[in-house]
Formats: structure tokens, C-alpha cells, sequence
């Protein structure tokens, strides 16, 4: 108990130092405000970046001429490997109708 007493006779008399201390008064601080410009500034340029890294890009023209690479079977089961240049294709086979008649 004698120990409670002390601490309270303590920090009462703590207190009343403390109220007696003069605070000064500190001087009011100006926040800056950010200028509109800045940010809408650096908004324009990323969108124009973004535009400008994205653009969409045209499809290649077609080549002139096209290459057709074709196996064929000869007699005896021999294959033969037959390249032909076109300027267009004026055929297609399907790659997997050999698979209808051959089976």
C-alpha cells in the first residue's frame, strides 16, 4: 500500500509540473497542392504511349506466289517428294482423305 501511495504522490506531482509549462505556439504549415496539370500531364502521355505501343498492326499481304509441297506414292510404293511453284492454289486435298480410302 505504502507503495501505491508513493507512485500516486509521484505522478500527481508530475502532473502538476506539467501544467505548469508553457507551450509555445507552432507556426501553421501551408500544404502544397499538386497542380492539375501534373497528373493530367502525365495521363495524356501514357495514353498516348499506350496507343502508340499497341497500334494495331496490318496483316502481311500474301506472297505472289505460293509453294506446294506434296508426297506422292509412285509405282512399287516408291514416294517422291514434288515442289511446285503457283501463283495460286487451284486445288486442295484434305490431308486426312487418304485416311477414308486407304483403310
Amino acid at each position: 500500500m505504502e507503495n501505491d501511495e508513493m507512485l500516486h504522490s509521484f505522478f500527481s506531482e508530475m502532473k502538476k509540473q506539467d501544467q505548469q509549462l508553457e507551450i509555445p505556439e507552432f507556426p501553421e504549415t501551408k500544404v502544397k497542392a499538386i497542380n492539375w496539370w501534373l497528373p493530367s500531364g502525365i495521363a495524356a502521355s501514357f495514353l498516348v504511349g499506350c496507343f502508340w505501343f499497341f497500334q494495331l498492326s496490318q496483316a502481311p499481304e500474301a506472297p505472289a506466289e505460293v509453294i506446294i509441297i506434296s508426297l506422292e506414292q509412285g509405282e512399287n510404293n516408291e514416294q517422291q517428294i514434288i515442289i511446285e511453284e503457283k501463283a495460286f492454289i487451284d486445288t486442295w486435298e484434305s490431308t486426312t482423305s487418304s485416311l477414308l480410302t486407304d483403310f
